[in-house]
């Protein structure tokens, strides 16, 4: 794609984050791949109810260089590795979404537990272990929760969702949420029934391989 057109695709997605309530203010961070060299991600700093097209920065995965005067999201490295290590991610998705939040607060990892969540995000949402935002220590522990999955938490601090498009990622960052959502409410009633693992793999393998394909993603 054009730089252009994923510049407007990450503006339009920040605006989709907020407006759907996970994301708010300036808290968050989107990306997209231009190629194997570059990416797309949102400014640090700046609402995204006021962000355009021409505030999104340009990226070069290797050194983290940047073009314009506006800075990059200080989370730039960590998606930058995401792409390096993944290269059928095309979209990276951080968020602060409530449920998300709250989950991660708790450090507790989500097992299967909802069809959608093991087809879309994988058979359990880990908790990658605490670190400072946009530290070194921070990506290395993403990468490692991410790992056969599609979505993580951030131990006290949010979530990460990928996906091979814009459109995948947001699907999956609101299908985390609900999961977080659903894994708190079910504690009032003993807790969630657990899908067996083998089939919550082989559901998300489906999913990944055959399923997605038949949709616009």
């Amino acid at each position: 794609m054009e730089v252009t057109e994923v510049k407007k695709m990450v503006c339009d997605a920040g605006k989709r984050l907020l407006s759907s309530g996970l994301v708010e203010g300036t808290w968050g961070n989107i990306s997209a791949r231009v190629d194997e060299n570059t990416m797309v991600i949102t400014p640090s700093g700046k609402n995204y109810a006021d962000q355009t097209p021409d505030d999104m920065v340009v990226v070069n995965l290797a050194d983290l260089t940047y073009e314009g005067e506006l800075k990059p999201s200080t989370e730039r490295g960590l998606h930058a590795e995401i792409y390096k290590e993944r290269k059928n991610v095309n979209s990276v998705i951080h968020t602060h979404s409530l449920h998300g939040c709250t989950v991660a607060a708790a450090r507790k990892e989500i097992p299967p537990i909802l069809d959608d969540m093991v087809q879309i995000v994988g058979p359990s949402i880990r908790v990658a272990d605490y670190a400072i935002s946009g530290t070194k220590k921070l990506t290395k522990n993403v990468i490692k929760a991410l790992k056969g999955r599609n979505g993580a938490l951030l131990a006290n601090h949010g979530t990460i969702c990928v996906g091979r498009s814009i459109d995948e990622a947001f699907v999956t960052c609101q299908v985390l949420e609900k999961a977080c959502r659903i894994f708190i409410d079910v504690q009032n009633i003993g807790g969630a029934a657990q899908i067996n693992k083998v089939e919550a793999i082989a559901m998300h393998q489906y999913y990944l391989k055959k399923y997605s394909k038949r949709q616009s993603i």
